[in-house]
Parts: structure tokens; sequence; C-alpha cells
């Protein structure tokens, strides 16, 4: 398990951010006032699915809320809670405002739209 100190930051002066996998998890200011709640799955906030497995990035804590503004996702954290996964280290997030990052990759296409796509994890 990976813990964050309550300052959110593992070392002073630098920004908060961990990775679980193919999800980076960012500290942020703030979270867009219009920025809108996503639907729990089963209880659970889901910040990605893998794609092969079917397995989760997921928090069980009623204390996080994963809000929505222009395909941006965003992390509200009240109390400390756990992020867990199948196949990675549970990390502990301590309370704040996040952006969750899903990691792309560069694949060379005729289409530039086509060149990035998401990490199958």
């Amino acid at each position: 398990m990976t813990t964050i100190d309550s300052a959110g930051s593992p070392e002073p002066g630098i920004p908060f951010h961990v990775r679980q996998g193919d999800v980076l998890v960012l500290g942020v200011d703030a979270i867009p006032d219009d920025a809108k709640p996503v639907t729990r799955d089963r209880g659970r906030v889901i910040l990605a699915y893998g794609e092969v497995t079917g397995h989760a990035h997921a928090i069980a804590a009623r204390d996080a809320t994963l809000l929505e503004l222009d395909g941006e996702r965003y992390l509200r954290v009240t109390a400390p809670v756990t992020l867990d996964h199948e196949e990675h280290a549970t990390i502990e997030l301590p309370p704040g405002s996040f952006r969750v990052v899903i990691q792309r990759e560069y694949v060379p296409s005729e289409l530039p739209e086509q060149a990035w796509r998401r990490v199958v994890d």
C-alpha cells in the first residue's frame, strides 16, 4: 500500500500525484463548479475498467465522488479512501480534489485522430 501524507504529497513542494497502472490521479486546486457526478457502479466509484480483464480501478468508500465535465474526470475525496485494483497495489488517497487521467499511447496512423489510444491495462 502506498500512503501519502495528510498534506497530499509524498514530499513538501511537490504536487500530489499517484499512478495505479494506467490511471493517474493528480491533485488540483479545485474541481469546476459545473462538473456533474458520475453514477456509481454497484456502489463503487470506478475510475477506469480494464479492457481485457474487466478489473476496475475502484473506490468503495462513500467519501469519494467522481465528477465529469467535457470529457475530463475529477475525484472529490472528503476523508481518506483506498483505491483498489485486482492486479495493482492498493493506494490510500487523502482528502482533496483530483483530476483523473487515463494513460494513452501513440501508435502511428494515417489519420491523426486515430494515433492516440488508451493504454490497455
